[in-house]
């Protein structure tokens, strides 16, 4: 019997947290921002992260987190056509 998966874990191996990457690449995404300038508002805030470091989040997580927006969005507007 092969055994079960388990859940892909996508932030393992960076040392940062979880919640630090996703505001890094949300506010890239989010605002018009280069890269330079994310990593100055995040230095103001105390975190000491390259433009680089940005680029590559942006690379490596901008899809999973858009797709995980699609998804949200999809299940919000099925659930809106069941109150109609």
């Amino acid at each position: 019997m092969p055994c079960p998966k388990k859940p892909a874990r996508p932030f393992r191996y960076f040392n940062s947290s979880p919640e630090v990457i996703r505001l890094v690449v949300m506010m890239y995404v989010r605002f018009p921002l280069s890269l330079r300038n994310v990593e100055d508002l995040l230095a103001e805030r105390g975190i000491d992260i390259c433009h680089e470091t940005v680029r590559h989040w942006w690379n490596r997580f901008g899809p999973l987190f858009a797709a995980d927006i699609r998804r949200q969005r999809v299940s919000r507007m099925r659930g809106f056509r069941q109150w109609r």
